[in-house]
């Protein structure tokens, strides 16, 4: 969970040598402690993540007073790099349709807490009265039906909703329409999907059905980030459950939803946590 006066730095780069020590050089010399740090070098591709969490004394903590020295580090490394303040909550827009158990568990979890965001909108391509069962207060619901011929004029008026509400991360919590590849590429690095199974999976309809007609041992999700090749973003969480002989169906779609929540909850509090760095189709995660 993200604390009051917690920053966040995040830098990519080559990597080389000094890193690590010009930066916590410089957060020592404007008074920052170091609350967590984690970093990675990937052999393959020969770059350096590194992530760090720290506070700074009274007077210090606005990110703006630290941009022209961190980007004169950044110069130095030739690295990208973005600072940020966990206190203040990215907004986020929640799309859904009929199954709605991984819309509750989010909302459940940002209520006790659990999530540091800011729900603006709920969409769904279904009435209100297809998700009645979860308690979604006072956040703005909007039905935005969808069919092939409708969805250029869907995609507008949900591209409008997402800049009027300044969504900064849309989630797909068992949204079950495929995006465009223009939707897709303008929400790039910042649209998170959950997949009912591993990836690669059992494609087209009732994949659990499909998954007990070929007598699976274990099933999964998989909790991705959306580009324009569908179902191959990269990927951010995945995790499974144990199915044995006797399990029917329907058990697995009911061990499926539990899979699902927790996949789809754990993902989208790494993105907010900045714990989440892209490696090119993959990505780099900095699990809390």
């Amino acid at each position: 969970m993200s604390a009051p006066g917690r920053l966040v730095l995040i830098v990519t780069c080559v990597s080389q040598t000094g890193i690590v020590a010009a930066y916590s050089r410089y957060l020592f010399e404007v008074g920052g402690n170091i609350l967590e740090i984690n970093q990675h070098n990937d052999l393959a591709s020969g770059r350096f993540f590194m992530r760090i969490a720290f506070s700074l004394p009274d007077g210090e903590h606005d990110p703006a007073r630290h941009h022209a020295a961190l980007s004169a580090l950044a110069d130095q490394f030739d690295a990208d790099w973005s600072l940020r303040d966990q206190a203040t909550r990215r907004r986020v827009l929640i799309m859904v349709s009929r199954f709605d158990h991984c819309l509750a568990d989010l909302l459940y979890r940002w209520r006790i807490g659990e999530l540091a965001m800011e729900p603006v909108a709920i969409v769904s391509n279904h009435p209100r009265a297809a998700n009645a069962s979860v308690d979604t207060g006072d956040i703005p619901f909007h039905h935005l039906p969808i069919t092939p011929a409708t969805k250029p004029g869907q995609e507008a008026r949900l591209w409008s909703l997402i800049q009027d509400t300044e969504a900064e991360l849309v989630v797909l919590a068992r949204y079950m329409q495929v995006l465009s590849d223009d939707m897709s590429a303008r929400l790039a690095g910042r649209c998170i999907n959950i997949h009912h199974s591993f990836l690669p999976s059992f494609k087209g309809a009732r994949p659990y059905h499909q998954a007990h007609a070929r007598g699976v041992k274990l099933i999964g999700a998989t909790a991705h980030y959306v580009t324009t090749d569908l179902d191959e973003g990269p990927i951010i969480e995945q995790d499974a459950e144990r199915i044995s002989h006797s399990d029917t169906a329907e058990d697995l779609i009911r061990k499926g939803r539990d899979v699902e929540r927790r996949v789809l909850s754990r993902a989208v509090h790494y993105h907010l946590e900045d714990r989440v760095i892209h490696n090119g189709l993959r990505t780099v995660v900095f699990p809390d």
